[in-house]
């Protein structure tokens, strides 16, 4: 079963992480590095992608001519979806206990986030509603 963990984090400053301490930032980052490459090592990554910041995000729907029409920037959001991984694994508690291992990525001080990390299933052919298939 394949899984999107999507890691949300709070806008106070989207990236508010480039002003942490170096020693905070690395162990962050090495944090981040050694799960990715579990997931790597373990099968179970399919894919993984940062995303940038509220403020370059736009929302984007066509107009009477088809022509795009763009709204944005939000920045009153609470939070923002900062980056994603796409998991392939046995069981929703699988995935559930991966999200787990990544909102507890180190903070401030080492102190681990809690950050918000959202799972949902990615539907397979078979879950599809036939008229879309």
């Amino acid at each position: 079963m394949k899984y999107v963990l999507m890691m949300h984090v709070p806008t106070r400053d989207p990236y508010e992480l480039m002003s942490w301490p170096p020693k905070d930032l690395q162990a962050h980052l090495a944090f981040l590095n050694s799960f990715n490459q579990k997931l790597r090592e373990s099968g179970e990554l399919v894919g993984i992608e940062a995303l940038t910041a509220p403020d370059q995000a736009r929302l984007v729907r066509a107009g009477k001519d088809g022509k795009p029409i763009t709204d944005g920037v939000f920045p009153e959001t609470k939070e923002f979806l900062a980056g994603f991984w796409m998991v392939d694994v046995g069981s929703p508690e699988r995935a559930y206990e991966l999200a787990a291992q990544a909102s507890a990525a180190p903070g401030l001080g080492g102190e681990p986030l809690n950050m918000a990390i959202e799972v949902r299933q990615v539907m397979s052919g078979s879950e599809l509603p036939k008229e879309l298939l």
